[in-house]
């Protein structure tokens, strides 16, 4: 699954509450370790660090919304593809 992009809200695996994705390929802790997403509570967007999550593709259960995605979203994805 290619990444979704900003502003595309899901809910997680045994998750209630939706977030809405504020980032990309993150690196957690001292940049050992490489999430797909950052996100935020939604609707309340960000309210500070203690209220974001890290997770990936695979922990998504529900895709809500899909975020924009224009030509150079897809320039984007394609060079994270081709770094991959």
């Amino acid at each position: 699954m290619d990444l979704l992009p900003l502003g595309s809200i899901v809910v997680l695996r045994d998750g209630y509450k939706k977030l809405i994705i504020i980032g990309r390929k993150i690196l957690v802790g001292r940049g050992e370790e490489l999430s797909d997403y950052l996100g935020c509570l939604y609707p309340e967007g960000y309210l500070g660090e203690e209220y974001c999550y890290v997770f990936n593709n695979s922990d998504i259960d529900q895709i809500i919304f899909r975020g924009f995605e224009d030509l150079e979203e897809k320039a984007f994805i394609k060079a994270i593809n081709d770094i991959e």
